[in-house]
């Protein structure tokens, strides 16, 4: 299983195809949320994926905010699930982090049902919950 790591001007066409493709289905179609998946920080985030094959596995954002960072669209592909790939994702997305934004907290929105899986890498809940697009979230930040 390959890794991928790349600024939204590295990416193939071809990727950001099938990465797109993935976060609809999962983001908007899954989760029955119709939103604005694809955005304007799509084209200043670090795009990062597990690949196996040709199937994408895996994916984050990162996405520089300054004086944080976050990253978001965590997702496995359905097909994937179950296999605790999640944490390989994310061990490779904080490296992916580190080597780039050395010293900066990392603060995220997570859909709060996943906070022990976040808490296992060392994030610490910083909001009570709260509704995006209808779905609980609390914010989780990481130093």
């Amino acid at each position: 299983m390959d890794y991928h790591a790349k600024k939204f001007t590295e990416l193939m066409t071809k990727e950001f195809f099938e990465i797109v493709k993935l976060r609809i289905t999962v983001f908007v179609v899954e989760q029955n949320c119709p939103y604005q998946e694809v955005d304007d920080a799509d084209e200043q985030a670090w795009h990062t994926w597990l690949q196996e094959g040709s199937e994408i596995v895996g994916y984050t954002r990162i996405i520089d905010k300054g004086d944080t960072v976050t990253f978001g669209r965590v997702l496995i592909n359905p097909v994937y699930r179950g296999k605790k790939l999640g944490n390989k994702l994310l061990e490779e997305t904080l490296k992916v982090i580190k080597d780039n934004y050395p010293e900066r907290p990392i603060i995220i929105g997570a859909q709060a049902h996943l906070t022990n899986f976040y808490g296992a890498f060392g994030f610490e809940e910083i909001s009570e919950v709260y509704l995006e697009d209808d779905i609980p979230h609390v914010d989780m930040r990481k130093s």
